[in-house]
C-alpha cells in the first residue's frame, strides 16, 4: 500500500475550498484533503486564522463559518513543527510555505502564488498550480 503524499496547501487556496469550492483551487483542495495528508505549521495556520477573520469575507460567508472551517483544517491537517528556517521567496511572507514544506518532508506544495510557483522545484519539492496538482 503506498503511503499518502503529504502536501502544503497555501492559504489562498483554502481559502477558495471555503468560498468557492467548484473553482480550480477549491477542487484541488478536496483532492488534496481526500487523497493526501495535508501539512500545517504555527505560521500557515495562523495566517488562515488572520485572513478567515477578515471582515471583506462577512458577504459571502458567516464568521461561525469561517472558524468551522479553520477547525475542520486544525483537525485534519498534520501540524509540524519548523526546527529549520527557510528564506529563499522573492516575497518573505511566503517563506512560512517552503519551511513547512522542507520540515514536513512534503511530496508537493500546492499554490496559485507566483513567487512560489517561480522556484519550482524547491529542493526537489514540486511547486504546482492547482490545475497541475489536479491533473497528477
Amino acid at each position: 500500500m503506498r503511503a499518502r503524499a503529504r502536501l502544503v496547501v497555501d492559504t489562498n487556496a483554502l481559502v477558495s475550498r471555503l468560498l468557492l469550492p467548484a473553482s480550480l483551487p477549491g477542487r484541488a483542495v478536496r483532492k488534496a484533503v481526500d487523497e493526501a495528508q495535508l501539512l500545517a505549521s504555527e505560521a500557515t495556520l495562523a495566517e488562515l486564522a488572520d485572513v478567515l477573520a477578515r471582515p471583506k469575507f462577512d458577504p459571502y460567508v458567516t464568521i461561525a463559518d469561517r472558524q468551522d472551517f479553520l477547525r475542520a483544517v486544525l483537525r485534519i491537517a498534520e501540524t509540524v513543527p519548523i526546527v529549520h528556517l527557510v528564506r529563499a521567496c522573492r516575497d518573505p511572507g511566503d517563506d512560512k510555505f517552503l519551511g513547512l514544506a522542507v520540515n514536513g518532508a512534503a511530496d508537493a506544495i500546492v499554490t496559485g502564488d507566483a513567487d512560489l510557483l517561480a522556484l519550482h522545484p524547491f529542493r526537489d519539492i514540486p511547486i504546482l498550480s492547482p490545475a497541475a496538482y489536479l491533473a497528477r
